[in-house]
């Protein structure tokens, strides 16, 4: 249980993550989180709370990202250009500052959970971040925000064994490429099979010291809460149990929502929160109850205001 000073859940947000432009048209757009922020302002009236993050620092940054790629991103930003020339991610004078907002929302939360203030965590984010590699932008992501958040973890507060837990419609390559080989973070990410970035094959998974670490389930188009949560059940749990994660993150991406303009999943909110309750179950297990989710995907507003709200809202339901 908590101490009397922990709030079950903060919903941490940066203003600046609206800065981020990527054309009128784009389905990555400020409403997004506009959207999110006010769902979650009428779904935790008493059971949570909002915090204000900081940005981050260089020095977080290259915790997982090359240098030589940070100061591209900051080159071609600055240079007016619209897109990445490492991938199909648009640009805009703003996105340095959303990006750095972005990535320093997932280690302000890690700092909240990991010193006790709050339980759990959710990050209402933009740019998403998991096609972020070490030295690739993709995807509409500039910084893995969930990898940075891991990472200050381990650095910061001497976390161990990290599980992320990936549920967006698109596979997260550039997560899986940073801890390839690392051996200190369990990645299991349920995707569209033969979908972009046309990664995620379950024969991928991990070498060297993360051999088996990496656990991929691509799922055929129309698969929703038999197979995902399915998977959840009989792959996540027992390899939860024999990684015995001390923090637990999910990359939560609402694109594998039914109806969701860039997806192809049948997820419903319901599915979400049962999700969200299994994934909880396995950080009560294991890391005291922590758990860190971090907003990736999901572009049918309406889905995506009502599906965060039945996953934030198990996130604050005392447990």
């Amino acid at each position: 249980m908590p101490d009397k000073g922990t709030v079950a859940n903060r919903v941490f947000l940066h203003p600046d993550c609206l800065l981020h432009l990527a054309g009128m048209d784009h389905p990555e757009r400020p409403g997004r989180l506009t959207a999110v922020q006010s769902a979650l302002a009428d779904a935790l009236v008493g059971r949570g709370r909002f915090t204000i993050p900081r940005p981050a620092t260089l020095d977080e940054l290259l915790s997982c990202h090359s240098r030589e790629y940070v100061d591209l991103v900051r080159k071609e930003i600055r240079s007016g250009a619209q897109t990445l020339s490492t991938g199909d991610t648009q640009i805009s004078p703003g996105s340095l500052a959303a990006a750095l907002a972005a990535a320093g929302t997932v280690i302000s939360a890690v700092d909240a959970v990991l010193t006790g203030d709050s339980r759990t965590a959710f990050c209402a984010v933009r740019p998403p971040g998991h096609h972020a590699s070490r030295d690739k932008g993709m995807g509409f992501c500039i910084f893995n925000n969930v990898a940075l958040g891991a990472r200050h973890a381990q650095r910061k507060h001497g976390i161990a064994r990290v599980l992320i837990v990936d549920w967006d419609v698109h596979h997260g390559n550039g997560t899986q490429d940073i801890f390839w080989s690392d051996g200190s973070v369990l990645f299991f990410d349920t995707h569209l099979g033969n979908w972009y970035p046309h990664t995620g094959a379950a024969s991928e998974q991990g070498e060297g010291k993360a051999l088996g670490l990496i656990i991929n389930r691509p799922f055929a188009r129309g698969a929703g809460r038999t197979e995902i949560l399915g998977a959840f059940r009989d792959t996540l749990v027992p390899a939860a149990e024999r990684f015995r994660p001390e923090l637990v993150m999910i990359s939560a991406g609402f694109d594998s929502r039914a109806g969701d303009p860039l997806g192809g999943l049948a997820l419903s909110d319901r599915d979400f929160a049962d999700l969200t309750d299994l994934v909880l179950g396995i950080a009560d297990r294991h890391a005291g109850g922590r758990v860190i989710s971090v907003l990736e995907g999901g572009y049918n507003l309406e889905g995506l205001a009502s599906a965060v709200a039945a996953h934030v809202g198990r996130l604050a339901a005392e447990r």
